[in-house]
């Protein structure tokens, strides 16, 4: 009966009550495209540095992260191809990179350069890696010699494609040891530290360079990012002496913390959002009970309670905020397969130097977050617009009508 009679109030003033669908729509679509427009944001950080640096996590020694150690390859992992076929035996884990990573001058005959160099499978992480962004040549591969160039170290040094430069560095046992490579590749994460200071050459190599047959760590490919939490264990318990560590605490400076930030920066724009549908509401709601005291006083006077009446008001703020959610998600989801469904660029962020494309990624988890809270908005701006009539005594309520 009272859903009957809250629909014919909603149609009786087809005017107010578009007004009032508009706000909620409104809110709505905000909050709905705000949401899908953070994960999608979050979720390009993400393949940019599982894809481009660190996997979806890494393994090392236990404890080597949090030491400053004098002799560091003290820890490195020792016989890798043991551990790295029980890695490839876990429940998860699809891809692993060992990995071998040292400081060394990079020179072009005339000039040289402090960089990190990176000991990689070049044939194995071409594939995976493929948000480095080369953007002239080639990756490694295959290539024995070859080595793969920051923009920004390539640049310092004036080096091209198929130029021969040479790498210094100590060995493990404090000798100096050196080896000539062939330019096969430059890359631009969009990183500056990675582009200006980072190279690559084949593992093989940088493990006679170092003079050792350890590497440093195993980069981690899983089948879904949603199955670290269980490979963690599983490397836990089948090899005590490793640790994994996700990529979000690899990259807390740049993933997590811009998670951290965006997440803080929705739940103030939510309750802005919420705050003027509120506000939206009660506005029509107000004017709406005002002109309908005298109909709320008879029916006070024929016996329903105050208890009744909130409900009735509560059950047409609730309907023509459900029916404005939904307008309002209907018409997000619409532009975002239509044209916004190539996506579009956005500015270098925080530490990048490149624009990148994202996408706005929606979710029915985030429509029923949008809907119910805008429905409990519109409620909420009801019943705060009900309680002045509701305080009216009943002859008070007919001669103010009247």
């Amino acid at each position: 009966m009272l859903l009957k009679v809250a629909l014919r109030s909603l149609v009786r003033n087809k005017r107010r009550s578009l007004v009032t669908l508009a706000t909620v729509a409104a809110g709505a679509a905000a909050m709905f495209s705000f949401r899908g427009f953070n994960t999608g944001l979050l979720n390009e950080y993400r393949k940019n540095a599982v894809h481009a640096h660190y996997g979806n996590g890494q393994v090392n020694t236990a404890g080597y992260r949090d030491k400053v150690l004098p002799k560091p390859w003290d820890a490195w992992i020792e016989n890798p191809q043991e551990v790295l076929r029980t890695l490839l035996s876990l429940k998860g884990v699809e891809k692993v990179f060992p990995r071998l990573e040292f400081s060394a001058l990079v020179s072009n005959g005339t000039r040289s350069l402090g960089a990190r160099g990176t000991g990689i499978d070049g044939a194995a992480e071409s594939e995976f890696f493929f948000t480095i962004n080369i953007v002239e040549g080639q990756s490694l591969r295959a290539e024995p010699e070859g080595i793969v160039l920051g923009k920004g170290l390539a640049h310092s040094l004036d080096l091209k494609l198929g130029q021969r430069v040479t790498v210094l560095t100590n060995t493990v046992h404090g000798s100096l040891n050196g080896a000539d490579f062939n330019v096969t590749g430059i890359f631009h994460t969009g990183s500056r530290e990675l582009d200006d200071s980072f190279f690559q050459i084949q593992l093989p190599q940088a493990q006679r360079l170092m003079d050792t047959d350890k590497i440093e760590k195993i980069s981690l490919g899983l089948r879904s990012h949603d199955d670290w939490p269980a490979v963690e264990k599983q490397v836990a318990s089948t090899l005590p002496r490793l640790e994994a560590t996700p990529f979000e605490i690899l990259d807390k400076i740049y993933y997590q913390n811009s998670v951290d930030f965006l997440n803080a920066q929705y739940q103030i724009v939510r309750l802005i959002i919420l705050f003027v549908v509120v506000l939206g509401i009660f506005n029509t709601a107000t004017s709406s009970i005002l002109e309908r005291t005298q109909e709320f006083g008879m029916l006070r006077a024929n016996g329903e309670s105050k208890k009744e009446i909130l409900s009735l008001i509560a059950i047409e703020g609730c309907i023509a905020a459900f029916l404005g959610a939904v307008a309002g998600l209907l018409i997000v989801w619409l532009s975002n397969v239509t044209f916004l469904k190539d996506g579009f660029f956005m500015p270098p962020g925080p530490g990048i130097t490149r624009s990148f494309k994202t996408f706005i990624e929606l979710h029915f988890s985030m429509a029923a977050e949008s809907v119910l809270l805008t429905v409990a908005a519109g409620c909420l701006g009801s019943l705060l617009a009900a309680f002045k009539v509701l305080r009216m005594s009943i002859s008070q309520a007919l001669r103010q009508a009247g």
